[in-house]
C-alpha cells in the first residue's frame, strides 16, 4: 500500500513538473508571437531601435529576450540607478545640513553652514522645513565658504538651449525653491516669487518667447501684452543669489554672504559638525521616480557622492558605483547624469532587470 502510493505521488510530481515545463513553453512561444505581431512587425516601429527584455524573478530566467543586450539610449530609465544608490546609500532620512559652531575668537557666534545637495529646502513640495526652522532661530550668525565646486550647473551631454525650461533646473550645492522663480501677472504688473527677483524683472517687446531669461545671468525680459498670466523658469543658481534669496526669506537670522570665505584659513580645518535631517528619503525618492523629476534626480545623485566621497562630483560618483555595486551589469554601461536628460548615457535592457533585480 505504501509503495502504491509513494508511486502515485512521484507520478503525480512527474507529470506536475512536466506541466510547469510545458506551461512555461507555452508562455515563451506566446509572449515571442505577441511581441512581434504587436510590437516588432508594427509599421511605426519598421526603422526603428529597439529592444525588449522580459525577465521572470522567481525562477532567474528570460522569458523573452530581444536585442536585450543592445544599448540604447535610455532617457528617464536612467533614473533606476539613481534610486537604487540613492536607496542603499542615504539612509532613512536625507541630510538636509551640516553645520559647525566656529571658534576662532575673532568670528564668535558665527556658525559655518556645509551644504549637502538637498533639493527639498524651501520647495513647496516639502511643507515641514526642518533646515529653515534652525536658520531662522533669532540672534543667530551664518555663513558658508567657496569650496570647490565639482560639477557644472547643467549637465553633459544635455540640450543648453532648453536651460529656460522647467525639467532643467540648474544643480547646485545648497538649492532653494527647486531653483524655479514663479513669475504672474497681475493685470499690468509682474511679481516673481521669490520677491528676491522683482528687481530683475524688465518690460521689453521682441523677444520670442513672451518671458526670456538671459542665459548666464538672472534677467528677466517679459512682453506685456501677452496673454498668458503665469510663468514658472529656472534662475541661475549661483552662491550669492542663494544669499539674496536666503535672507529674503528667513528673517531672524543674519547671513555673512557675498564675499566668502575659505572656512580652512580662517577657521581652522577641525570643525565639528552637526547633522540636520530634512525629510524621509522616500518622500524625495517616490515624486522622482512617479513624476520622472529630472531635478531631484540630479540632486539626489550630488547627495550620493556627498554621502559616499565628500564631496559633491556626479562624474567620481557614477565611476566609483560602475566600479562597484554596478560592476557585475551584463554589459558596462556609459552613464553620464543622474536623470536621463544626457544624450550620452547608454545602457542595455538586460542592464535594467539586473538594477531592478
Amino acid at each position: 500500500m505504501n509503495r502504491t502510493v509513494t508511486f502515485f505521488r512521484q507520478l503525480l510530481i512527474f507529470n506536475y513538473s512536466l506541466l510547469i515545463i510545458f506551461s512555461s513553453c507555452s508562455v515563451e512561444k506566446q509572449i515571442a508571437k505577441s511581441a512581434k505581431a504587436d510590437v516588432l512587425d508594427t509599421k511605426a516601429l519598421q526603422t526603428a531601435h529597439v529592444g525588449i527584455s522580459i525577465f521572470e524573478p522567481a525562477t532567474n530566467k528570460y522569458w523573452f529576450n530581444y536585442q536585450g543586450d543592445k544599448y540604447f539610449v535610455p532617457a528617464s530609465n536612467t533614473k533606476l540607478p539613481t534610486c537604487y544608490a540613492a536607496m542603499k546609500y542615504l539612509g532613512d532620512s536625507l541630510v538636509g545640513l551640516r553645520y559647525a559652531a566656529i571658534t576662532n575668537p575673532t568670528n564668535t557666534g558665527l556658525v559655518w553652514l556645509k551644504p549637502t545637495g538637498d533639493p527639498t529646502f524651501l520647495h513647496p513640495d516639502f511643507k515641514d522645513q526642518p533646515v529653515f526652522k534652525f536658520l531662522n532661530k533669532p540672534g543667530k550668525k551664518f555663513t558658508w565658504g567657496n569650496e570647490k565646486r565639482e560639477f557644472n550647473s547643467l549637465g553633459s551631454g544635455w540640450s543648453w538651449n532648453d536651460y529656460q525650461e522647467t525639467y532643467m533646473a540648474e544643480r547646485s550645492q545648497f538649492p532653494i525653491y527647486g531653483n524655479l522663480v514663479k513669475i504672474i501677472q497681475e493685470d499690468s504688473q509682474y511679481n516673481a516669487i521669490p520677491s528676491y527677483f522683482n528687481e530683475v524683472l524688465y518690460r521689453e517687446r521682441g523677444y520670442k518667447k513672451p518671458l526670456v531669461r538671459l542665459r548666464d545671468e538672472n534677467k528677466f525680459y517679459f512682453d506685456t501684452i501677452i496673454a498668458k498670466r503665469e510663468f514658472v523658469i529656472p534662475f541661475v543658481a549661483e552662491d550669492f543669489v542663494w544669499f539674496g534669496l536666503v535672507s529674503d526669506t528667513v528673517k531672524e537670522a543674519q547671513f555673512r554672504g557675498k564675499s566668502f570665505y575659505p572656512y580652512k584659513k580662517e577657521f581652522g580645518d577641525n570643525l565639528k559638525y552637526e547633522v540636520i535631517h530634512s525629510q524621509p528619503t522616500d518622500s524625495l525618492l517616490k515624486p522622482m521616480m512617479h513624476r520622472s523629476d529630472n531635478f531631484f534626480a540630479e540632486q539626489t545623485l550630488l547627495m550620493v557622492s556627498n554621502e559616499m566621497l565628500g564631496v559633491m562630483n556626479d562624474e567620481k560618483i557614477i565611476d566609483t558605483l560602475l566600479k562597484t555595486d554596478f560592476k557585475d551589469l551584463p554589459q558596462k554601461p556609459r552613464w553620464v547624469d543622474g536623470s536621463g536628460l544626457s544624450r550620452y548615457n547608454l545602457f542595455t535592457p538586460q542592464d535594467f532587470v539586473a538594477i531592478l533585480n
